[in-house]
């Protein structure tokens, strides 16, 4: 036997190790497919023989307090397709394309993709679900949807918010609750082999969906009716910019009413109600028109800002009382200007007309400015500051709505100057969202404590049982019980002798606050702007709910108490008697109920003309002008010409000329 060479040796050693190397590889990969990577080669494998359809969940309602619904579902159709069950997907691009209004080459594109299933259009209606399945295009299938739908179109919009395409929650207590809402999508899925038949063995599997849970809000669909009404009329009336309306139960938090107009239709957010701003916002590009969607998704009751004004003033006749650096037997004289601040000089609303002497109440239904800048003054900056957040300023106030605005205060006490104290004292060099406003108002009216706003009671499942329950919950006790009750007692006195008439209800002991602020805009008060509002309490001796009404930019008559006055007794009338709450009148009331007479046209009319015509049928008048003659013009009047109106009651008159409030600094500005 002949023995092997070096060569040879070589050539077999060589060999080996290719062979070794080679069942090492495969032995690596082996252990690797088996141990390491099975699971993601399986689930490839199986990517390829099954396809899978998602089935949406059903969207949970949402109710209002009573069990009215006022977001629902309502049935719609989604368009899929398999792509590698399609026989002639450009030939069926073609059919489908004038049915789902799509382009037939983006249409060909899905058809063709590598994805197992394809949306191709969510929501079409009935008829062209029909017209679809008349085609009998292989690898077309339909599956029942289901799509937000609201009832009541605008109504409650801001409180309510909308869906996108997909179901989800974007503004509103539909954004907030999304989760609960929303439910859990299940998924349909079927196997097949290469030429797509159902494995015999596999067959499909459906994972159910798990519907969501439904809301049930603290909304009163009824009052909520109310408001929606009373703002409508509020704007329509003044000419206004817009209006914010709360309507709220001081002792849960629990929020009855929110309104604001304009407004829009949550099945169709991004069309404004008005045709004609609509075509103006087609043209306009699309980043401004994004803006304006923005704009009028804004909930103005928890999303903007603004200056109280003299409703502000009950914070700091809360602070005063409570600290005991004034009392009821407390007096303020009002000369109609405060002199004594460097550089500045700050008028009270009467300083053509100065109060004089006044005690506390006194003031507190006049609205003297002058004598409040002095009740801050003996309160101090220290204690001013520390009620301003006590009663909720500065902060967010812990609402389930998105968005809400913390408001503008001073950054720390050493930013109060003398100046700042003096205005903040009234309402001005601060800013507040309307929420914040009536909660602080709420606060008073529950007996000093201040509660968290609630949009929502519970959570309920399909068959009706309570998930969740939302109990009130309070922040603080920011005043006491005797202060409140003190409080509340001014308050009903400034609507029966004071800057609060309009607001007055027979038969129900009302009290409120009126305030009136010029406007700010970019950081400088702009001329001729304002915001009017007036926020009140019902029935004063036990008080069911708070009201705050917001008139911004009011065209002409802008004062507080004239603006949005009758509209909060609007509300609070309407209000207490959905609530059955009885009636109690006086003597006088009786009489007065009995006893109204047609408001005269006077508009044209001299002042002495329509002085002597009002004073004929047992009516007065009032207006803010002085320095007029006789023989001035009277161009407008409030209540209107035709309106019923008690014997007694009060006509404002306003004039073609005389000096009416003048246009002043921010320091200034006060109610009627």
């Amino acid at each position: 036997m002949r023995k092997p060479t070096k060569k040879t040796k070589l050539r077999l050693g060589i060999a080996l190790t290719i062979a070794t190397l080679i069942v090492f590889f495969l032995g690596y990969r082996l252990i690797r497919i088996q141990l390491f990577e099975g699971e993601e080669y399986k689930k490839g494998a199986l990517q390829q023989w099954t396809k899978a359809i998602d089935i949406t969940s059903d969207r949970g309602l949402i109710y209002d307090r009573k069990g009215k619904k006022l977001a629902v579902n309502t049935t719609a159709y989604t368009v899929w397709a398999a792509p590698s069950d399609m026989d002639e997907p450009e030939a069926a691009a073609l059919q489908l394309g004038p049915i789902l209004g799509q382009d037939p080459e983006e249409l060909y594109k899905k058809l063709t993709s590598e994805a197992n299933v394809e949306k191709l259009k969510q929501w079409v209606t009935r008829a062209e679900a029909d017209q679809i399945r008349d085609l009998g295009i292989r690898g077309i299938s339909i599956v029942d949807d289901s799509k937000r739908y609201y009832p009541f179109g605008s109504f409650g919009s801001y409180i309510l918010g909308f869906t996108d395409i997909d179901n989800k929650g974007l503004y509103g207590i539909e954004r907030v609750y999304d989760e609960y809402l929303a439910g859990t999508p299940g998924i349909w899925v079927k196997a097949t082999d290469a030429a797509n038949r159902q494995l015999p063995y596999d067959g499909e599997q459906i994972y159910e969906a798990k519907d969501g849970l439904s809301v049930v809000l603290s909304v009163d669909e009824t009052i909520q009716g109310f408001a929606e009404d009373a703002a409508e009329k509020a704007m329509e009336t003044n000419k206004a910019k817009s209006v914010s309306i709360i309507v709220m139960d001081p002792e849960t938090g629990e929020i009855l009413a929110m309104a604001n107009k304009p407004d829009y239709d949550p099945n169709y957010p991004r069309q404004p109600l008005d045709p004609a701003v609509g075509e103006q916002w087609i043209k306009l590009p699309p980043e401004e028109q994004q803006q304006k969607w923005f704009q009028m998704w804004r909930n103005y009751a928890i999303n903007d800002l603004y200056e109280p004004g003299s409703t502000f003033k009950i914070v700091t006749a809360a602070a005063a009382l409570e600290e005991g650096s004034a009392t009821l037997n407390s007096h303020y004289y009002c000369d109609g200007f405060i002199r004594d601040i460097k550089g500045v000089v700050l008028r009270c609303s009467s300083w053509y007309d100065p109060h004089g002497d006044q005690d506390f109440a006194t003031s507190f239904s006049n609205s003297c400015n002058v004598a409040f800048v002095n009740m801050a003054r003996e309160l101090g900056k220290e204690k001013l500051y520390e009620y301003i957040k006590a009663f909720g300023f500065g902060q967010t106030t812990g609402i389930d709505l998105p968005g809400e605005q913390r408001g503008l205060i001073p950054s720390g006490i050493d930013s109060i100057k003398e100046v700042n104290l003096a205005t903040l004292s009234y309402g001005h060099g601060i800013s507040v969202t309307p929420i914040q406003m009536i909660n602080a108002i709420a606060a008073v009216a529950n007996d000093g404590k201040l509660m968290t706003p609630m949009m929502t009671r519970s959570l309920i499942d399909s068959q009706g049982k309570v998930v969740k329950q939302f109990q009130p919950q309070m922040k603080r006790q920011v005043i006491s019980e005797k202060t409140a009750d003190m409080l509340l007692d001014m308050l009903e006195k400034t609507v029966l002798e004071g800057t609060g008439k309009k607001a007055y209800v027979p038969g129900y002991r009302v009290g409120g606050k009126t305030g009136t602020a010029q406007k700010i805009i970019d950081g400088r008060y702009v001329e001729n702007k304002y915001i009017s509002s007036f926020g009140g309490v019902a029935p004063i001796n036990d008080p069911r709910i708070a009201v705050l009404v917001i008139v911004d930019e009011p065209t002409g008559i802008y004062y507080g108490g004239t603006v949005a006055g009758p509209f909060a007794a609007m509300v609070i009338e309407n209000t207490l008697n959905y609530m059955e709450v009885p009636r109690s009148y006086t003597e006088e009331e009786l009489k007065g109920i009995q006893e109204t007479v047609p408001v005269p046209e006077v508009i044209g009319l001299t002042i002495a003309e329509a002085g002597e015509l009002i004073s004929e049928i047992s009516l007065k008048y009032t207006t803010e002008y002085e320095d007029f003659s006789l023989d001035t013009v009277v161009v407008d009047q409030y209540p209107k010409a035709g309106e019923e109106i008690q014997i007694g009651g009060i006509i404002d008159l306003y004039l073609s000329s005389g000096t009416n409030n003048p246009t002043l600094s921010e320091e200034t500005f006060e109610d009627r």
